[in-house]
């Protein structure tokens, strides 16, 4: 999904792709009000914007080969995002436009896709000018989302819960609760809450009015072995690729017995980190650690009140990021 702004005679300023977190869509940089939204404000402002849509949400699910209803096509985590969705979308948009270089904008899973792909491919980390990481997660060691309770099943239960394809799909009951309960006053709590639940508590930061907007994009959905890879990472505390199981499946993907640890050292890549004092996936202690890893590090903010959301639901969004997002692209051009 790409959205071009249109000036006569302006000059184009950039390309810019932007990629959503977990279980979300590319819906997230357009689902608050023009003024409020990152992709509007970076098309306002010149710059082409390219929505990614990770593999197996609501908005992708094609494939030259496997069906989505075989467990074949459900066979893909963070690596595979990162080893060919990623490079793939970003040499597409080199095709188009001409252009060698762009920005690189992700929230949450967003950004573990990008320390995977810009550690471990040199030659797609020379594309990035800069790479902008909201709400930046690398390991979960203390992460207090939802996601440790998964952590806490065997995979023989989770499969046996979830199945081996889909988790968290996008459902007409959803759509329903969303867009005939959650528009009315009286459900904004509870629905808010629900919001809440997965990402930290700011409400006073959130534009209660646009809540059947918001719930009725979410979930878009991922896969059950994804979500195996988080609980993974939350168990061993490492950033690490997807342990298949057993040693020869491992030996069979990787070449070694054990999945491989990812270095985000070895990125070299100019990066701009924005972390909330109250995101319950991105822990402030997993940002502490990972910050000295950043060879680049170009910038960094912790914004106190900022919950897992905020990084592009929050009503004062523009203010606390996009201006700087904005300015130090603006800065990075040759005069």
């Amino acid at each position: 999904m790409a959205m071009s702004s249109e000036f006569t005679g302006f000059h184009m300023e950039g390309n810019v792709p932007e990629q959503h977190g977990l279980v979300a869509s590319a819906g997230n940089w357009i689902c608050n009000l023009p003024n409020n939204s990152l992709a509007f404000l970076l098309a306002d402002v010149g710059y082409d914007v390219w929505m990614g849509n990770s593999r197996g949400n609501t908005w992708s699910r094609k494939h030259l080969q496997f069906s989505p209803k075989s467990p074949e096509y459900w066979a893909f985590s963070l690596d595979e995002m990162a080893k060919y969705d990623l490079p793939a979308t970003i040499n597409f948009i080199v095709e188009k436009t001409g252009q060698e270089q762009l920005y690189y904008v992700g929230h949450s899973q967003g950004t573990t896709i990008a320390f995977i792909a810009f550690s471990t491919n040199p030659e797609l980390a020379k594309r990035i000018k800069i790479f902008f990481a909201l709400a930046p997660v690398t390991t979960v060691k203390y992460t207090q989302s939802p996601m440790r309770k998964l952590s806490s099943l065997s995979r023989k239960v989770v499969k046996v819960l979830f199945g081996d394809k889909m988790f968290s799909p996008h459902t007409l009951f959803g759509q329903f609760i969303a867009t005939k309960v959650c528009n009315r006053r009286i459900f904004h709590r509870i629905c808010s809450n629900f919001l809440f639940t997965l990402s930290g508590f700011d409400p006073k930061n959130l534009n209660m009015s646009r809540l059947d907007v918001y719930l009725s994009q979410s979930p878009a959905g991922t896969s059950v072995q994804n979500m195996l890879h988080w609980a993974q990472a939350v168990n061993s505390g490492l950033f690490q690729a997807f342990n298949w199981g057993n040693p020869d499946q491992n030996m069979m993907h990787f070449h070694q017995l054990t999945p491989p640890l990812y270095n985000v050292s070895k990125m070299d890549v100019p990066t701009a980190v924005w972390s909330g004092g109250q995101d319950a996936v991105a822990d402030l202690k997993d940002v502490e650690n990972l910050l000295p890893k950043i060879a680049r590090l170009i910038y960094y903010k912790l914004i106190p009140h900022y919950n897992h959301v905020d990084f592009y639901l929050g009503q004062d969004a523009p203010h606390e990021i996009y201006q700087d997002l904005i300015r130090l692209m603006r800065e990075s051009l040759p005069n």
